[in-house]
């Protein structure tokens, strides 16, 4: 074979680099036998829809084997799937497809915690002195029977579960049924490690690592620190949880976190053109975190924090400010940016209250993720401009949502069923009388049928602007400069090699008016936005964009 075809041939390990991720919730993309519930056998009959959107790759949320106590964010068994969701023979059967597609495929890794009823958890609660009893985070009681120190879950109230058999309090950081593996413990990570191999084997093209800063707590139980009120961030957890309260210093962000993470990445190494994009959940450090993790070529190629997915209005400001916190806390790391996923309020919503032009509103934004620097999760739904559904309390199935209901109605509402065909009964999903979630009659009406085909559309724009975006190297890989905000005008450069192009990007509902930077350039079209230039001046509608490259 010629050196010239085993490099055409070569996979390309740096595939991840700008890429366009999809994020499926397997419950709600597509439900094939009709339960009510979506399946792996429906991911696969719908990856044509993500193919034709053009996106490079699909995250897959968790399918292993769970109780569902949080929906799959607490696996039972590792190695196998959830029969709610078919069979490992069904999981073959995406990639295969997938792969066919020219998709990537990466899937969600929860390995900071299991489910309670995991073997390995029975066996560890089951004695002091059993194999497995260190499996786990366990702790004696203070002499007056409460909990060890002052951490908190997530999902309220103390991180510290008392278990009656072994006389002991175990640490939980999410729900008391997802007890915290103990990643100090050489065989724990091991183990872990071989339940990374086995998916690799199966083709898996990389993974999403869950709460990624959450693996390791501090090995003297130290107290966290309280954080004072102004610096109090509802974006890890919602403003009513006193999780906020506290600096989590101690419960997560450890330092032995960083060697753990090499040794993944050596396991990810042992495979070609494989890539993992980590979760850190921090309010306080999260970019901090990020530049940690995704630092040098030996732990993570890309994690995310919460910048982007924070109830912070999104400004021309705000857009050049997490990227330039981003350069400064990680200059050598790489970013996954989204603005919505199945934890938070869907964006266009969130930061839409009050816009009356949804669609507009939605498309804007779209190219405004799609021409960050770093790599892009889109969630399912986004491309057609769904909004955050509102679920009545008796249909509530969040633990989250119940517990902080009504002040904090849950994640419920942006993980309802995917809508594809507006005259077939729940919009295409499902043949059950009822599904998983009730499916609003707004979503129906913003199905896959009734936008295919017509440019105006939420749908048509991503197809298009993401055909357009893979036109220009400089938007997946190259760098971004910004130039001072004009108003609600938000203008930045990419740039790759001798190419750069121009964004500007009116994020208002009233027209506006920006100076042209100096220079030659050259108008782009094939975007789907209409804008104007005269006297070197350049007309913005309301959301609306334009584009140009260096001539």
């Amino acid at each position: 074979m010629s050196s010239v075809s085993q490099t055409v041939m070569s996979p390309d390990k740096d595939w991840w680099r700008g890429a366009v991720i999809y994020q499926i919730y397997p419950r709600s993309y597509q439900d094939s036998n009709g339960d009510g519930i979506g399946d792996l056998k429906g991911i696969t009959a719908r990856l044509p829809h993500i193919a034709a959107l053009g996106a490079d790759a699909i995250w897959i949320s968790p399918f292993f084997k769970s109780p569902m106590k949080d929906f799959g964010y607490d696996v039972s068994d590792y190695l196998d799937v959830d029969p709610m969701f078919g069979s490992l023979s069904d999981f073959d059967g995406v990639i295969a497809e997938a792969h066919r597609l020219g998709i990537k495929v990466m899937i969600d890794l929860v390995i900071s915690h299991t489910s309670d009823q995991h073997a390995w958890f029975v066996e560890s609660r089951s004695s002091k002195t059993n194999p497995k009893a260190d499996w786990y985070v366990w702790s004696d009681p203070k002499p007056d029977g409460t909990p060890p120190n002052n951490w908190l879950s997530i999902f309220g109230g103390s991180a510290w579960q008392w278990d009656p058999t072994r006389m002991q309090y175990y640490l939980h950081n999410f729900l008391t049924s997802q007890p915290d593996l103990n990643l100090h413990n050489p065989d724990v990570q091991n183990t872990l490690l071989e339940s990374v191999r086995f998916w690799l084997r199966r083709g898996v093209d990389g993974f999403r690592l869950d709460t990624i800063n959450f693996y390791f707590h501090d090995k003297e139980l130290r107290d966290n620190p309280a954080l004072a009120p102004e610096r109090r961030n509802a974006s890890t957890a919602p403003a009513v949880n006193p999780y906020n309260f506290q600096e989590h210093i101690y419960d997560k962000n450890r330092p032995e976190n960083i060697a753990f993470l090499k040794r993944f990445r050596a396991v990810l190494d042992e495979f070609p053109a494989i890539a993992a994009v980590g979760e850190v959940g921090d309010s306080q450090r999260g970019l901090e975190i990020v530049g940690e993790y995704t630092s040098g070529d030996d732990k993570m190629q890309m994690c995310y924090a919460f910048e982007f997915l924070a109830p912070d209005a999104l400004t021309p400001a705000r857009v050049g400010e997490v990227q330039k916190a981003f350069a400064d806390a990680a200059p050598e790391g790489w970013a996954c940016w989204a603005f919505s996923n199945h934890d938070v309020v869907r964006h266009v919503s969130r930061w839409g209250l009050d816009v009356v032009d949804r669609d507009a509103f939605a498309k804007l934004l779209a190219s405004i993720l799609l021409t960050q620097r770093g790599s892009v999760c889109i969630y399912q739904g986004e491309e057609l401009g769904l909004t955050e559904a509102d679920i009545a309390f008796e249909d509530l199935q969040d633990p989250y949502g119940i517990q902080f209901w009504p002040e904090f109605k849950g994640r419920d509402g942006c993980r309802t069923p995917m809508v594809w065909d507006s005259r077939s009964q729940n919009a295409g999903f499902s043949t059950a009388d009822k599904t998983w979630l009730p499916i609003p009659v707004e979503h129906v009406l913003k199905a896959v049928d009734t936008q295919e085909g017509k440019p105006e559309t939420v749908l048509e724009h991503y197809r298009r602007f993401l055909a357009f975006r893979r036109e220009f190297p400089a938007f997946a890989k190259g760098g971004i400069a910004f130039n001072p905000v004009e108003g609600s005008v938000l203008t930045y450069r990419r740039t790759m090699g001798n190419e750069t192009i121009l964004c500007m990007f009116n994020m208002s509902a009233e027209p506006a008016v920006a100076g042209m930077p100096e220079g030659e350039w050259q108008t782009l079209s094939g975007h789907g936005f209409d804008s104007k230039i005269e006297n070197q001046k350049v007309h913005l509608p309301a959301w609306s964009a334009y584009f140009a490259r260096h001539a």
